[in-house]
């Protein structure tokens, strides 16, 4: 079976990082994943297809997205797009380059954290990439690399205390660990990983960490800011992605192994959380795939 395209950047062990700034009018670049976090900046490129992990999305006017974790794969495609002055601004740059001390520091939280995240990929809102416009604007062709990386770290950290960041990628499609969860929360979601194809009942998941279902109910949701069944329904989504990237199991089949007992129902809720059917997903993918 094909596999995705693992992209060696320029990145050299003496860099911070590299940046480059490119001038199109498509995209042509296949579906990869690299070891490196990549910063993603997309101006004019409106009706672009954006496919980070199992998160498939059309672009607007603007588009800045952070990717980090070797295993998440992503492809920016031309879609819609009918621009003929499409702008990319891309800084990849390695986790290396902050040590343990220097992210324990109090003036590097925010960024510690946003980095974390960023294995299941990070979409900016716009009021952010206006934020820091005017420094990305300018950055690829800053001629002092010392003012190049102090303008890098800005632009990180302004976005690291940026509101309503979304995250693209399902947790079972991306495999990041849970590792700054409270322990209820963790024991849960590791349960949910383990029998996301059986039937998950509310009373039983709240008796696992000694709590009443109303309770834990709200719980899980101050905590993960998603219900329980939105949960449980995105994590079996997640799979069922998996599945059908990385299998030839037909639809039926992964419908059921993922938990769903309803076909219909599987493939109206993939469509509104990935806005493609199964299929057209597993088309995607076979499409943008390399044999390496």
């Amino acid at each position: 079976m094909s596999k995705v395209f693992t992209e060696i950047t320029p990145l050299s062990e003496k860099d911070c990082f590299h940046i480059v700034e490119r001038h199109k009018t498509e995209f042509t670049y296949p579906l990869h994943q690299h070891k490196e976090f990549e910063l993603n900046f997309i101006e004019n490129g409106r009706g672009v297809r954006r496919v980070v992990g199992d998160s498939v999305e059309e672009i607007g006017d603007y588009d800045l997205v952070l990717v980090g974790g070797e295993d998440l794969e992503h492809v920016w495609e031309q879609g819609s797009c009918k621009s003929n002055d499409i702008r990319e601004i891309t800084i990849q740059f390695s986790g290396d380059i902050f040590s343990g001390e220097l992210l324990a520091k109090n003036q590097f939280a925010s960024i510690k954290k946003m980095l974390k995240r960023a294995g299941h990929g990070l979409s900016f809102p716009v009021s952010a990439v206006m934020r820091v416009y005017s420094t990305i604007d300018t950055i690829a062709r800053e001629q002092s690399r010392f003012v190049q990386f102090l303008k890098f770290l800005y632009v990180l950290y302004e976005l690291s205390v940026a509101e309503e960041v979304r995250v693209l990628a399902s947790s079972s499609f991306a495999h990041v660990e849970k590792t700054t969860e409270s322990r209820r929360v963790q024991k849960v979601k590791q349960y949910i990983d383990e029998n996301y194809s059986k039937p998950l009942r509310l009373s039983d998941l709240a008796d696992l960490v000694g709590m009443t279902p109303v309770a834990f109910s709200r719980f899980f949701r101050q905590r993960t800011d998603r219900t329980l069944s939105e949960y449980i329904v995105d994590i079996r989504l997640g799979y069922a992605a998996r599945m059908l990237v990385d299998s030839s199991k037909n639809i039926s089949e992964i419908c059921y192994e993922c938990g769903f007992n309803n076909l219909s129902n599987f493939n109206r809720s993939f469509k509104t959380r990935k806005g493609l059917t199964p299929r057209e997903f597993r088309a995607m993918f076979k499409k943008n795939k390399v044999i390496v």
